[in-house]
Order: C-alpha cells, then structure tokens, then sequence
C-alpha cells in the first residue's frame, strides 16, 4: 500500500527537498504541494490525504492554524526552523516534530514513525470495536503489574519490566527490555492509571519508569538499557526535586 501525501511550505528549496524525500520511499506517494496552509486546507477538504508535512510559518494559514482547522486531520508531521512551537504543535497530536534543516535520516525516521501509526490505526479498527478494557491496572497496591489489550489478546506487562512508554498520537507504545507493545490507549490515560511514584510524564510524548533513570540532563535522561529520552524543563526540575534534591551529595563545610 502507498500512502497519499501533501506537503504544504511557503519556501521553494524545502519544498523541493521534501518532495525529493518522498519519492525516495516506495511507500509514499506524492499528491500534492501547496506553498501555504490555505491552498492545503482546500486539498484537504476534496482529497483523503494519509500523512501530511507541514511548515509552521507560512502566509495566509499557518501550519497550526491549518491543522486545527481540520475536523479529522491526517497524520501530521511538522517540519520548520521553529523549535519554540514545539509544544504547541504537540498539543494537536502530531505524530513527529522536525527541526529544519532537514536531513533525509531523520525524514526517514518521522516516515516510519507515521506509517507505523497508520498500519497500527487499521489493525485495530479491524479488529477491536470498542476503546474500553484495553488497558487495567491492578488496584491491589501489592501488585505490580498491568494488562494491555494487543488485538485480541490480554499481555500482562511487569511495572519492573518497563523502560518507558511513547505516545504515538491515540495509541501507546511500551518499551521493556526484550520487546514492545501497542495498544490503543493514549498516554494521558496511561498517565492516569499508573502509579505515579513509579511512572512519570517527563515530555509530551514520553512516561519513564523512574527506577530504571540513571542520569538527568539539560533536556533529556538515560535510562538503564542507556536510551536517551527528552524531557522538558518543567518535568526534569520536578524529577530532580523527587529523586535527587533529599539524597545529592553536596559540598559542605567541616
């Protein structure tokens, strides 16, 4: 299967370049390329479009403004020289956020990111009907584990075998050490049903497991199977405030 593909950006050389990209995977196809958000809200409106590239500042509609003007948007992946909109580009559920200059190796990873999604959106429109029961905890607090719903099947998911958990858009993945798993379940509600002295949202798209972080940088923390995972200034003062700041050695006077 090809997946139909719009690329809307008001400058002619990313354009060009992400239009080049496309046509170096197979599984793309290139429908159309707008210079502004406006003109791609019209394609939009007459064309199902599968993953959408979008700029953020263009004249007329902004890439923001396009997608929230969108009842039900594509997979979207936003491609601009603005890093500050990150946050807000988030909040509308994009699947991948990419900082020009753009390099064919991370085009290629935002690709896979949002086929994944797609393939992973059909699979289960296919064979679950219903959001509820997908994911239980445990309320017994001596328990510490969790089922996920994969397709038909119930997994039982160890709190001590999770590295971390990924959001990609209404669904989640969750990394152990050995394997993955997705389920149809996002990470807000994931956020809420886990114990929250275990598990902590440190980025718009990430919880880690606090027991396997082993470092805590400027604006991303490794974990013990050494990923690196972002984490945001607000999250990485309220983990530093958890586990560091009663237990930090610190210098002092004899």
């Amino acid at each position: 299967m090809r997946y139909q593909c719009l690329v809307a950006d008001d400058n002619l050389i990313d354009r060009d370049l992400i239009a080049k990209y496309i046509s170096k995977i197979e599984r793309l196809q290139l429908f159309a390329i707008c210079d502004d958000g406006y003109d791609a809200a019209k394609v939009l409106a007459v064309k199902q479009i599968d993953i959408l590239f979008s700029d953020i500042d263009m004249p007329n509609l902004s890439g923001l403004g396009l997608v929230k003007g969108l009842k039900h948007p594509p997979v979207v992946v936003f491609i601009t020289s603005h890093a500050e909109y990150a946050v807000e580009g988030f909040n509308l559920d994009v699947i991948d956020f990419v900082v020009k200059p753009l390099t064919f190796e991370r085009f290629y990873k935002a690709v896979n990111k949002a086929i994944e999604y797609l393939e992973l959106k059909k699979a289960f429109n296919d064979n679950i009907h219903s959001g509820e029961d997908l994911f239980q905890v445990e309320k017994n607090q001596q328990v510490k584990y969790f089922f996920i719903r994969e397709n038909s099947v119930l997994t039982k998911i160890s709190y001590d075998d999770v590295f971390y958990i990924e959001s990609l858009g209404d669904y989640s993945t969750v990394f152990t050490a050995t394997s993955k798993h997705v389920t149809l379940v996002n990470l807000k509600k994931m956020e809420k049903h886990l114990p929250g002295s275990i598990f902590r949202r440190i980025h718009r798209q990430y919880i880690v497991n606090l027991n396997h972080l082993i470092t805590i940088g400027a604006n991303e923390v490794v974990l013990s199977n050494r990923h690196v995972v972002p984490i945001s200034a607000t999250a990485r003062q309220e983990v530093f405030d958890l586990m560091v700041g009663h237990t930090m050695l610190t210098r002092c006077a004899d």
